[in-house]
């Protein structure tokens, strides 16, 4: 390790630590300052961005496919490939993205009986409950204690009993549905960046990706700023796709999971004290002991080709121009995720967004990228661990 190596170490250290304490003294003040100043401050960062963009003339639900994306996607998953082998040890591998497992509960994806025309496609065609697990996590790519964690969550819900041919065959009767809690925006533009970001990562340096004076992400480092914060129970927060989608041909929509229900949001310890390693999963745990948890499943219809890119995902869509439309309800019954089996079955999950019915095709870069990359990464993961893929039905006991 060269002398700059080290010193750059130091610094990404020390700026680290400092996040950590702040993070011990946000819920007196975070909440607060969301209610004042995130709004107006999204605003101006989005501004910021689109000052730069140049408009590609695309139509609605249009995709525009660069020559260096193989790439790039080469490079992200060996990277995420080289990060697991030096973070996990054979029996032991995590995922290589939403990496933290705060828990896996069994739901119910409830469709509405009031949607337009225009969303009734695909799993939305026809009024219908489907059974589901939704898998709660960490970003990623370390297991930390949930206080030193990154600051934000996923939420990745997968439906099963879906009839029809899927674009991944891997899976006949599920469809895959995964967001994150860290805003509108995802972490980088597109999937040239993520390369970037994914080679900080394994120098375990992620925050020169950012900061990098000859290479910087100012911008995004300050939309996702203004989402990562202390996280109390993953019951309890919005989550974001980040990335679109099709509603049918020719349509394009973001999905977001809106939180319905009072959640337990204690967490011991703060600010000097030790707070509990696994604080996230014991909220968890002590929520779904006493109640039920639901959310709203939304969805944001695309109008504006330029303004509502498909390519750039570092562009919130905005609300002005199209809100946010309830399309079902996520329906959590109480119940304990303790089991020595569900932790197993878990290690044998897999969620990809490329599990679906081609009425919700994944679209953009980022989500090219991902159908290769997540059954890359998955199937490496689950060889390193001597599991197997499962696909599961909603009958499976956990006793």
């Amino acid at each position: 390790m060269t002398i700059k190596t080290r010193i750059l170490k130091i610094i990404h250290w020390f700026l680290l630590k400092l996040l950590h304490i702040e993070r011990r003294f946000e819920p007196w003040f975070r909440p607060q300052w969301n209610a004042l100043f995130r709004e107006p401050s999204v605003r101006f960062v989005q501004f910021l961005i689109n000052l730069t963009r140049k408009n590609q003339g695309l139509q609605l639900a249009e995709e525009h496919i660069d020559t260096d994306e193989e790439e790039s996607l080469d490079k992200i998953i060996d990277q995420m490939a080289d990060q697991m082998r030096s973070r996990f040890k054979p029996g032991g591998y995590e995922r290589g993205g939403n990496t933290k497992t705060h828990g896996v509960v069994k739901a119910t994806v409830t469709i509405r009986d009031d949607l337009p025309e225009n969303l009734r496609k695909g799993i939305f065609a026809t009024v219908k409950t489907y059974p589901a697990y939704v898998r709660f996590a960490g970003p990623g790519p370390d297991v930390p204690s949930d206080i030193e964690d990154v600051g934000f969550l996923s939420m990745s819900v997968k439906l099963m009993g879906v009839p029809g041919e899927k674009l991944w065959d891997e899976e006949k009767f599920t469809q895959d549905i995964i967001t994150s809690s860290g805003g509108p925006t995802f972490v980088t533009p597109n999937s040239r960046e993520n390369a970037k970001l994914q080679y900080w990562s394994l120098q375990r340096m992620a925050l020169y990706y950012f900061i990098n004076p000859f290479d910087h992400h100012f911008r995004d480092m300050m939309m996702q700023s203004l989402y990562n914060e202390t996280q109390y129970n993953p019951l309890g927060v919005r989550y974001w796709s980040c990335t679109p989608y099709l509603m049918g041909e020719g349509q394009a929509v973001m999905y977001s999971f809106v939180p319905k229900t009072k959640v337990e949001t204690h967490i011991p310890g703060l600010p000097f004290g030790k707070v509990p390693f696994n604080y996230l999963r014991e909220n968890m745990i002590k929520t779904l002991s006493q109640t039920d948890v639901e959310f709203d499943l939304m969805v944001q219809v695309q109008i504006d080709p330029h303004l509502m890119p498909i390519e750039d995902s570092s562009v919130r869509w905005p609300e002005k121009l199209s809100p946010f439309f309830p399309v079902a309800t996520v329906h959590i019954p109480k119940q304990q995720i303790e089991s020595p089996a569900l932790i197993e079955f878990t290690k044998r999950l897999k969620m990809n967004p490329w599990h679906c019915l081609p009425e919700h095709r994944p679209l953009g870069n980022l989500n090219r990228a991902r159908r290769r990359l997540y059954f890359e990464l998955s199937k490496f993961r689950q060889h390193m661990n001597q599991t197997t893929h499962i696909e599961p039905t909603g009958d499976e006991l956990f006793e």
